[in-house]
């Protein structure tokens, strides 16, 4: 499996600074913690990661193990091995839960197709393993879904991936204490599938991280990574928060 290398990465939105060369490396197998205040650059470099075109990359790479998909398409590198669960899952009407992830598995796994019986199969037991409602799967894809919903049909696409990589963009946003616990526990179940997975988690909030064992914390701040650290680091911001962070990055 691979590691996912962020090396001085400097990004710009509209002629405007929004990441400043940072560096991050999450091997194969760990899970590291993104945190920062409101404006901080989280929600960039999860759209860059993704390969949205709206943000320029003016220096630096990513790279997945020793594959360079900084100027990859989005299909590209989820063939690649990225997957990235939102923050706002998007709803495609019309196309269903199973028929989403039937191409979605082809592509990942550079094949012309799956039988419709072998992707219904994957994704029933799936379901099951996560405490989804199979009836969920013959719906649109979030068509009508509640967030929890959403978040759950997120963590379903990453379970059958596999992916080499992953990225969760605030997968934990505006969810209830039962919609978290519910996403937690998806969680725990694929990291015990795919332990060698890389998983970068971008998060506001210590709760989901309940779930995970978290071998690093960055803080981002202004579009720089101000301090890393273990586990602890994320407690520390849920009980002093950001302020003091931002007062050293600024002076």
């Amino acid at each position: 499996m691979s590691s996912l290398s962020i090396n001085n990465l400097s990004v710009q939105v509209e002629g405007k600074n929004i990441l400043k060369s940072i560096s991050l490396e999450v091997p194969a197998g760990e899970t590291h913690v993104l945190m920062g205040p409101n404006g901080s650059g989280k929600s960039t470099l999860s759209n860059v990661l993704l390969g949205n075109s709206q943000y320029e990359v003016t220096s630096g790479t990513i790279k997945i193990g020793d594959t360079d998909i900084t100027e990859m398409s989005v299909d590209e590198r989820a063939g690649a091995g990225l997957f990235l669960a939102f923050q706002h899952p998007e709803s495609i009407p019309g196309v269903s839960v199973t028929n989403f992830l039937r191409q979605a598995m082809a592509k990942r796994k550079n094949l012309d197709d799956f039988s419709v019986l072998e992707v219904r199969l994957a994704v029933m037991d799936w379901a099951s393993k996560l405490g989804i409602d199979t009836q969920f799967i013959d719906r649109y894809l979030n068509e009508g879904f509640s967030g929890g919903e959403k978040k759950r049909n997120e963590v379903l696409q990453m379970a059958l991936l596999e992916p080499e990589v992953t990225i969760l963009d605030e997968i934990d946003s505006g969810l209830d204490i039962d919609a978290v616990a519910a996403v937690g526990e998806g969680l725990k179940i694929i990291r015990e599938q795919n332990p060698s997975m890389a998983l970068l988690c971008i998060t506001h909030y210590q709760r989901i991280l309940d779930y995970m064992k978290v071998d690093r914390v960055h803080i981002l701040v202004d579009g720089v990574i101000v301090k890393s650290g273990g586990s602890e680091l994320a407690e520390e911001i849920e009980n002093e928060g950001f302020d003091t962070l931002k007062e050293s990055a600024a002076s």
